[in-house]
């Protein structure tokens, strides 16, 4: 596949651009504020997997679907690397992105349950950031 053009790059790092900021919206939050509300942290943790996981089928033209579903999304990187089979346990966020946001559906998510939450939103940020790197793109604009 050759490289995809600007406006593909752009919309690539638009996602990471978002994605990024669920991540600080949700480190900020455990570290600074009192009563947190830990299904919050949960959901931008699970946020920011999804748009990670989407900023990088993007760049290789995926039309993904409307889900918030992290074991889809795997699936769908899958297709074009093998870094996606070291990251399964992120699955574990897809429960975040439904039942932390609304009345009825939503459980006590706890301090450790959303600081899991974090670490594995993190080790999919890490992956597909090493992976578009990889793939050339310039990750510092």
């Amino acid at each position: 596949m050759k490289t995809p053009d600007q406006p593909v790059l752009d919309k690539v790092r638009q996602w990471l651009i978002r994605a990024d900021e669920d991540m600080r919206l949700a480190t900020a939050a455990m570290e600074y504020v009192e009563d947190c509300p830990y299904r919050l942290v949960a959901y931008h943790a699970q946020q920011c997997a999804e748009k990670y996981l989407k900023s990088f089928l993007v760049y290789w033209g995926v039309d993904f679907p409307y889900t918030h579903n992290i074991s889809i999304l795997l699936e769908l990187c899958g297709e074009h690397a093998d870094w996606p089979e070291g990251l399964q346990d992120a699955d574990q966020l897809t429960l975040y992105a439904i039942t932390a946001r609304y009345p009825g559906e939503d459980e006590e998510v706890t301090e450790p349950e959303a600081a899991a939450a974090v670490e594995l939103a993190q080790q999919v940020r890490t992956q597909v950031r090493e992976a578009l790197k990889q793939l050339g793109l310039d990750l510092s604009v």
